[in-house]
């Protein structure tokens, strides 16, 4: 017999801004899909889906977060997501402006766009999607991969010698003055994606409360590049990749310190 009086109540469903589409576009174990689902809910719960331009840089980023996410999206030229937000946020101030770019696209081409950005002190906000690879183009280095990795273009694995050394987003938006706020976090345990959410809603804060940059570098997964399967990922994000990229809040302040003698 069917109780009549029993209530139902939803405790978890698909955020508002998120488009009901399957995931189909990513690998499978590709990390992007919590991404999407991190940026929605936040989004939500702070109100902000109305209001919100989302950019998205050449890559996996590009032509996929635009999909799945229910608000104003440009698909940028490649690297040049900073300035095309700065445009925006500067013209429509009243807007919520942020940038999801891959680590080729922020930390090689389009390095010199976020940079100007972030020592401009720019009120914007980036999502930094970090997996070490160029993962639409074949799984070229990028200037992410971590020394000894192997790639389609270090098949010996990557040297130190002549290439650089691996990119730290997160410290060097860390070290800029104009930023309110950066960190690293990963999403390879649930622990793990519950502080990639609230690190993402403490950078969108940021923005939202008029302070400053907020920015937040995520350690995701690419079984495709990686030759690896998601579980196999999710272990070498624990075991390798977070020496390498420590994670952890690195800079977080309600306010940016100008010079004195400012008028």
């Amino acid at each position: 017999m069917v109780d009549e009086t029993m209530t139902k109540e939803v405790v978890v469903g698909n955020p508002k801004e998120r488009v009901p589409l399957p995931f189909g576009i990513y690998c499978s174990g590709c990390h992007y899909g919590s991404i999407v689902r991190i940026i929605c809910e936040v989004l939500e719960e702070l109100n902000l889906g109305d209001r919100a331009v989302g950019l998205a840089g050449v890559g996996c980023s590009f032509g996929s977060y635009n999909i799945f996410i229910n608000i104003d999206f440009v698909s940028c030229p490649h690297g040049r997501a900073p300035a095309m937000a700065t445009a925006m946020k500067r013209i429509y101030p009243e807007n919520f402006v942020f940038t999801v770019q891959g680590d080729g696209d922020l930390g090689a081409i389009g390095l010199g766009c976020w940079m100007n950005a972030i020592n401009r002190g720019e009120l914007l906000s980036t999502v930094f999607l970090n997996n070490a690879c160029y993962g639409t183009t074949g799984g070229q280095m990028a200037p992410t991969t971590l020394w000894g990795q192997k790639t389609t273009t270090s098949a010996q694995g990557r040297n130190p010698i002549g290439t650089g050394f691996p990119f730290h987003g997160a410290e060097l938006a860390a070290s800029m003055p104009a930023v309110a706020y950066s960190a690293r976090v990963s999403l390879h345990t649930p622990k793990n994606y519950r502080e990639a959410k609230k690190a993402v809603k403490a950078a969108f804060e940021k923005q939202a409360k008029g302070i400053g940059y907020g920015f937040v570098e995520l350690l995701s997964a690419c079984p495709t590049n990686w030759k690896m399967s998601p579980v196999e990922c999710c272990q070498w994000i624990e075991d390798t990749m977070i020496k390498e990229y420590p994670l952890g809040v690195f800079k977080d302040v309600d306010k940016i310190p100008l010079p004195q003698d400012w008028r």
